[in-house]
């Protein structure tokens, strides 16, 4: 266990070390708090029908996924084809470590920096909550959707990111991995719809 926690621990100071991380998470966080304005400012309109806005913050709207779609290959190119393209790869091999405990390392940190990207976003619970009230069992259910569905789109990425050793490519093939299976759900959706108004 010493040994995974030493690879998370050189895998998120390269992340925080990088501009790349500071440029992601404030173009998110952007993202997400404009995002939460329009969803709130739709719902405010009386002519609005009822709803909840966490139900649409959590995967309600098109940008969620967007979020997935593009952020996540951002998140993973690095990982393993970074230490391809720089010949760190055999040396970390050669270590007295694994390499189940490098890539499960390896996917901790990134699933930990998936997780500090979506922790500010907790406010906007606590800012309903001061002016509505909120159940909180489904907000937390929304938070477990996120980082599941996270889960797997950081394993889908980081899986790319052991294809080659460019980074570039590594992120281009997960985020068309990740259009693929976001392709399938959505598909599978309109199937349902348009046989349910056919019946």
């Amino acid at each position: 266990m010493r040994k995974i926690w030493a690879i998370v621990r050189r895998e998120l100071i390269a992340y925080f070390s990088s501009p790349l991380a500071y440029i992601v998470m404030t173009a998110f966080l952007l993202m997400q708090g404009y995002i939460f304005y329009l969803i709130v400012s739709f719902l405010n309109n009386p002519q609005t029908p009822s709803m909840t806005p966490l139900r649409l913050f959590f995967g309600g709207t098109i940008f969620f996924w967007l979020f997935l779609l593009f952020v996540v290959p951002v998140i993973t190119m690095r990982l393993i084809a970074e230490e391809r393209r720089s010949g760190t790869v055999e040396v970390l091999l050669t270590s007295p470590v694994t390499e189940v405990q490098v890539v499960v390392a390896k996917f901790a940190a990134a699933m930990a920096f998936y997780a500090a990207l979506w922790l500010p976003t907790a406010l906007y619970v606590l800012v309903l909550r001061r002016n509505s009230e909120i159940d909180i069992g489904p907000v937390l259910a929304g938070y477990l959707g996120v980082f599941l569905l996270g889960f797997f789109f950081l394993a889908v990425g980081t899986f790319c990111s052991t294809l080659t050793n460019n980074q570039l490519i590594a992120a281009i093939i997960a985020f068309a991995a990740m259009v693929a299976l976001f392709s399938i759900g959505l598909v599978e959706q309109l199937m349902v719809s348009s046989s349910v108004i056919k019946s």
